[in-house]
């Protein structure tokens, strides 16, 4: 959107703090992803016991119980892609301060290397 940035008064920026950063690396690992990985047991313990319920006794069994055991298998990809995803974003949550101050310190190098102001 023209007119809007971090540089500009009034409007919102994306700066954090490298505790900022931390705060939220530890809120994913200890509770989003802790939580997640508890659902996710206890939906597969649950889904489990109704195909279980709904498996054949004596034949095919009912089309349920497959429908479920395919969706379990579904959402069971789904939700490791989410834990991936939330590994991702702590790792580069963990690491953006030092990628980030890396950075600068390069572009001050490269930035010295040519000052006219070092003559004076």
């Amino acid at each position: 959107m023209p007119g809007t940035g971090p540089l500009l008064p009034g409007t919102p920026d994306l700066v954090s703090t490298p505790e900022e950063k931390r705060a939220a690396a530890n809120a994913i690992q200890g509770h989003i992803q802790s939580g997640t990985k508890k659902a996710g047991e206890w939906a597969k313990d649950e889904t489990s016991a109704a195909v279980k319920a709904l498996a054949a006794k004596d034949g095919d069994g009912w089309t349920t119980s497959r429908a479920l055991k395919k969706a379990h298998t579904t959402w069971g990809d789904q939700v490791q892609n989410l834990m991936n995803r939330l590994e991702a974003e702590k790792f580069a949550l963990r690491g953006a301060h030092t990628d980030l101050r890396g950075s600068d310190l390069s572009t001050d190098g490269q930035i010295r290397q040519c000052s006219p102001f070092d003559a004076y």
